[in-house]
């Protein structure tokens, strides 16, 4: 897959958006659904020609962007540390993942089968989420450490709501995945913020 620097920001706002979809469920027992199916949706593309086609287009990713913005922006007052905490948990865990080859063909293979279901349902029907939160269970929550969601314990302890939040922390860990293959690294965050702000700006632009 080729990529550009857009593609890049577009990966990383995918993984926004999956860990604030994990805050509103946490803290409301809900969340958008648009972005929700989007993000589910993404766990599917496994061989895109290019990260639109993951996200279906920067509407896609929108809430992400906006989220890049609030984190990173110059005007910003206020950047959730508990949203960053989630992503950089993601990234710690991702980075473990590629180097484990018989976890990853555990996910590919569940991946596989969480499609074929979604193909006689919906993508976010409850037997689809719930098979990609079990999922979630049994390979990536196996790493050290475990991601640990903060919010209120009566939308948490609903099974549903666990179900979607695990099934969005393995769509943010796909957004991780596509994110480096596009040439993302921790490293050049701290060095590009300027170029990272622009690029955000210019990709809503495409939303409106």
């Amino acid at each position: 897959m080729e990529h550009s620097y857009r593609d890049q920001v577009m990966a990383f706002a995918g993984i926004w958006q999956a860990v604030s979809l994990v805050k509103q469920i946490a803290y409301k027992g809900n969340a958008n659904s648009h972005d929700f199916e989007v993000c589910i949706k993404s766990l599917f593309v496994t061989d895109p020609k290019n990260v639109d086609e993951v996200f279906g287009s920067a509407k896609g990713v929108e809430s992400g962007l906006k989220v890049i913005l609030e984190q990173f922006g110059d005007a910003t007052t206020y950047r959730d540390l508990e949203l960053t905490k989630y992503v950089i948990s993601l990234m710690h865990l991702e980075r473990k993942l590629t180097k484990n080859q018989d976890l990853l063909r555990k996910v590919s293979k569940g991946l596989d089968f969480a499609k074929n279901q979604a193909e006689h349902f919906t993508h976010t029907h409850e037997n689809v989420i719930a098979r990609l939160g079990d999922l979630y269970s049994t390979t990536i929550s196996t790493i050290p450490p475990k991601i640990i969601v903060i919010g209120e314990q009566g939308h948490l302890s609903n099974s549903d709501n666990a179900a979607k939040v695990r099934a969005l922390l393995l769509a943010g860990i796909r957004s991780t995945v596509l994110w480096h293959q596009c040439g993302g690294h921790r490293l050049k965050l701290l060095f590009s913020r300027r170029k990272l702000l622009d690029q955000t700006k210019i990709i809503l632009e495409e939303t409106y």
